[in-house]
């Protein structure tokens, strides 16, 4: 793993969540993508080498729009760079991790992502990703 990529946090409202943000952090949002295979639009903040992700439903019934449901907004996952995704998730599976996708997705933010099963990481989502070259 290199570093920490982005900590993703499920909003309501992505309107109201960037200007909280927004004077939180002193900037503004960099970006704002929608990932339609997710279901989610988002919004980007640099802070430091790493990023805030936000994550607002666009569809009720989204695994955000269910997270948000059943725990309300909140940290949703920590994501980390990986060099080689593919290699990455081989050795986590062989170390005990359950990935919920084995073939990395597009995602946000021009990456490849996989998740791991919060059951296998003390009840934390966990997204590896990879820039998209």
């Amino acid at each position: 793993m290199k570093q920490i990529d982005h900590i993703g946090i499920a909003v309501r409202s992505l309107t109201d969540s960037n200007e909280l943000f927004r004077k939180l952090l002193g900037a503004a949002h960099y970006k704002v993508e929608t990932v339609e295979s997710e279901k989610v639009a988002t919004s980007f903040f640099h802070i430091g080498e790493s990023k805030i992700e936000l994550l607002e439903a666009s569809d009720p019934e989204s695994p955000i729009a269910k997270f948000i449901e059943k725990r309300g907004e909140g940290i949703h996952h920590i994501a980390f760079e990986v060099a080689d995704i593919r290699a990455e998730v081989e050795r986590l599976e062989a170390e005990g991790f359950i990935p919920l996708n084995r073939e990395p997705k597009r995602g946000a933010d021009n990456k490849w992502v996989v998740f791991l099963h919060p059951k296998s990481s003390n009840g934390v989502l966990v997204e590896l990703c990879q820039s998209i070259v």
